[in-house]
């Protein structure tokens, strides 16, 4: 998505406005689901930006939109967007992604 989008324009379930992002990685430790983590970006201020590694897997929680200090990440509308349930699998991926201090698994080549 593009930088600043606070439309939901592609309709993914949840998305970053990357121009009010600070990466403070909030957002991805109170992911249950492990859809968010963090990717290098040498563009950022602190040299990393939030990622969506796994938007199928999101629950609509909105704890990463509750939670976020800048008001960068957004979570579709429920009755938009039908959501994920929260599996054995998404609950093992935040723990592993938590346990990688926030970093996205992807580029390690985890799923």
């Amino acid at each position: 998505m593009a930088s600043g989008m606070t439309e939901n324009v592609n309709n993914d379930p949840v998305w970053v406005n990357t121009a009010n992002c600070k990466a403070c990685d909030i957002c991805v430790s109170v992911c249950p689901s492990g859809v968010l983590g963090m990717r290098y970006d040498s563009t950022s201020t602190l040299g990393a930006m939030i990622s969506i590694d796994h938007p199928e897997a999101c629950i609509g929680c909105n704890e990463c939109e509750l939670t976020c200090p800048d008001f960068a990440i957004y979570v579709a509308s429920k009755k938009d967007y039908k959501f994920a349930k929260l599996t054995d699998e998404a609950k093992e991926r935040q723990a592993k992604i938590i346990a990688n201090n926030y970093m996205s698994l992807d580029q390690q080549g985890v799923k």
